[in-house]
């Protein structure tokens, strides 16, 4: 653990969570291959579409609304729309297609095991503070067994745009009914996490799951309050922070 700024009492500690408490780019990839997969076999059609003209359907979904940035779900939608539409698909067989893709994708993009020890921490400081999941992505936090956890959960959306805008920081205090300086929150992201936090008026820990962490390698140098070694320090913090 090493502090680059005096940490305040918290009352609260939020998480990101992709990349934060697993390592999404280890499971996102199996995802892909495996929904193109039941696709495939659902819609033969489909087999006709190429991996550049998935980046073209997406490109011309955020050229026709930018605000899908914000909402990976609608925006998945938004693709499968035109993907269906590009081998002739149309009306009520249109609207089931989608609806069953989005929901294979969704099935696949949360089949995973979330590492036993994280679960341990989450359930010894949900005896202490309140927490609160703010994500950029759409994991089923259901799916992965983490939903008991959180009082609160907070996904980007087309309403509330993705960190580091200060959308969802600010619902998350105004849910908690707590000044911004009370809460902690923890991200693997210099600049949605940290910077989104602090400009939020949160104090932030930075803490990545899924590469090694150095300063000097991240693409946006922003000091954060502290940085974790491992996000079983927090049960130590925790211990400080209630002296």
């Amino acid at each position: 653990m090493k502090f680059y700024k005096k940490l305040k009492p918290f009352q609260a500690i939020t998480f990101d969570l992709d990349d934060t408490l697993y390592d999404n780019n280890v499971h996102m990839p199996v995802a892909e291959a495996a929904f193109l997969a039941d696709l495939k076999q659902a819609y033969p059609a489909t087999m006709a579409i190429e991996k550049s003209h998935w980046l073209a359907f997406r490109q011309a979904a955020l050229g026709s609304n930018p605000n899908l940035k914000n909402d990976m779900g609608e925006l998945r939608k938004q693709v499968l729309d035109l993907v269906f539409q590009s081998v002739g698909f149309s009306n009520a067989e249109l609207h089931s297609a989608i609806e069953y893709s989005f929901h294979r994708f969704y099935f696949h993009r949360s089949n995973f095991t979330v590492e036993e020890n994280i679960h341990s921490l989450l359930k010894a400081l949900a005896t202490r503070y309140p927490l609160v999941a703010i994500t950029n992505g759409n994991v089923n936090l259901q799916q992965i067994g983490l939903e008991p956890y959180f009082c609160h959960v907070f996904k980007a959306n087309l309403e509330q745009p993705m960190k580091p805008h200060r959308a969802m920081f600010d619902a998350c205090k105004e849910a908690l009914n707590l000044a911004p300086e009370q809460i902690l929150h923890v991200g693997d992201n210099l600049h949605n996490d940290v910077y989104g936090a602090i400009k939020a008026g949160f104090q932030s820990a930075w803490y990545a799951h899924d590469r090694a962490m150095c300063l000097k390698k991240e693409s946006l140098f922003l000091l954060p309050d502290l940085q974790l070694n491992s996000l079983h320090e927090l049960l130590t913090l925790a211990t400080v922070n209630e002296r």
